[in-house]
């Protein structure tokens, strides 16, 4: 990957509440989904300016195959709108896109889409957007495992340096997830970049996806720079201070 590329912040999006937003409004919930891929194209357009250099965006988890048929075939055609009438402003922009998740089970089609378009912006130096379609952390981390012990007897039988090699084979593109942002109200992971996101900043916001704009991204990364991160050690210097002052809580 590119220096460019590694700046900045890593923020990883799951995009929820499309189909409540087309509900609450009496709309079918692909208008939802359709509503929310302009909420995409206004994230990825703003993310260079608030110093977001790598963007991971939840699409479709391998588990929403169990919605209504039409529904998936629905998204997987706003998918293909997307790529069609985006890849050359991605390219433009300078925004590499990579498609991670499984390949097998989408429609021919949407995957001829998404080679074209990785190749089309594979020179990409801005930003390094990532979308998951038919992802799943827990698969993502299985077959990390695998490919990392296939033939290394010295692996298996280290648990350092298997989590070594996990961290290289999961994180050696995008790196960890610094802020992992949802909406839509619900305060969960669902099996989402689990490994990269261990020590990930969280914020929830009861903003449904299609109403979710620059100035919502904004302050989500707003709030993140205002954090103490730790990584399992102790506060900072300013923090204790304060809180030895009687300034903090």
């Amino acid at each position: 990957m590119m220096q460019s590329e590694r700046e900045g912040l890593h923020v990883a999006v799951i995009m929820d509440g499309n189909g409540r937003w087309a509900s609450r409004r009496g709309l079918p919930r692909v208008a939802g989904h359709r509503a929310g891929v302009a909420s995409v194209q206004r994230v990825v357009e703003h993310a260079p300016a608030i110093g977001i250099r790598r963007l991971t965006l939840y699409a479709f988890s391998s588990d929403n195959w169990r919605r209504p048929a039409e529904e998936v075939q629905s998204i997987f055609w706003l998918m293909r709108a997307y790529l069609r009438l985006e890849t050359e402003r991605l390219r433009y922009r300078g925004v590499r896109l990579e498609v991670l998740g499984r390949r097998d089970r989408i429609p021919r089609a949407l995957r001829r889409d998404i080679e074209k378009t990785e190749a089309v912006t594979a020179d990409g130096t801005c930003v390094y957007l990532r979308v998951a379609v038919d992802y799943s952390s827990r698969d993502a981390i299985t077959q990390a495992a695998a490919r990392a012990t296939t033939g290394a007897q010295e692996i298996r039988n280290s648990a350092e340096l298997l989590r070594n090699r996990l961290t290289e084979e999961l994180t050696a593109q995008s790196g960890d997830v610094d802020l992992l942002i949802r909406t839509g109200g619900e305060k969960r992971l669902s099996d989402f970049l689990l490994w990269e996101s261990a020590y990930a900043e969280l914020f929830f916001t009861e903003r449904m996806w299609p109403d979710f704009d620059a100035p919502d991204l904004e302050a989500a990364v707003r709030d993140f720079k205002h954090r103490d991160r730790r990584f399992g050690g102790l506060p900072s210097a300013s923090y204790q201070l304060e809180t030895t002052t009687g300034g903090g809580r």
